[in-house]
C-alpha cells in the first residue's frame, strides 16, 4: 500500500541540494538538529559512509541498512539509528519515504534556484 506524496506542508520547505538522482529531500533545522523528509526512487546501493549521528523511521517502502558491518532490513513503521562515525550504506530496493533526524543542523544545505542560461 502507498501512501500519499509528502503534503505541501513539507514540500513547501526548502529542498535539500542532494547529488544522487532519484533522491530529494525536504530541510527542517533547528539549533543543533536537521531534519529531513526523504523520497527516494530505488536506485540501489549509497556505498559506505560516515558522520554524525543519525535516526530515521520508515514511512513507505523498504531500505536495507549496513551499519558497522551488520545488515539490516527496514520497512514502513520501523526506526533505525546509527551512531556517529559509524559506516553505514543503504541498498533501496523500493520507492522509500523516510524521515531522518542529524546531529548536524547542515548535514544538506538548501537547493539554490536555477539560475537562466543567460545570467
Amino acid at each position: 500500500m502507498n501512501i500519499a506524496d509528502f503534503p505541501n506542508v513539507i514540500t513547501g520547505l526548502p529542498e535539500a541540494d542532494i547529488p544522487i538522482a532519484g533522491v530529494r529531500g525536504w530541510i527542517m533545522s533547528s539549533e543543533g538538529r536537521q531534519v529531513i523528509f526523504f523520497d527516494i526512487d530505488p536506485i540501489g546501493t549509497i556505498p559506505e559512509h560516515s558522520h554524525e549521528e543519525q535516526w530515521g523511521i520508515v514511512i513507505e517502502g523498504e531500505v536495507q541498512l549496513t551499519i558497522g558491518g551488520v545488515v539490516h532490513t527496514f520497512t514502513r513503521g520501523d526506526s533505525y539509528h546509527i551512531p556517529a562515525g559509524v559506516p553505514h550504506s543503504a541498498t533501496f530496493v523500493s520507492h522509500f519515504r523516510a524521515i531522518d533526524v542529524f546531529a548536524n543542523p547542515n548535514r544538506y544545505l538548501p537547493r539554490q534556484p536555477e539560475r537562466a542560461a543567460y545570467e
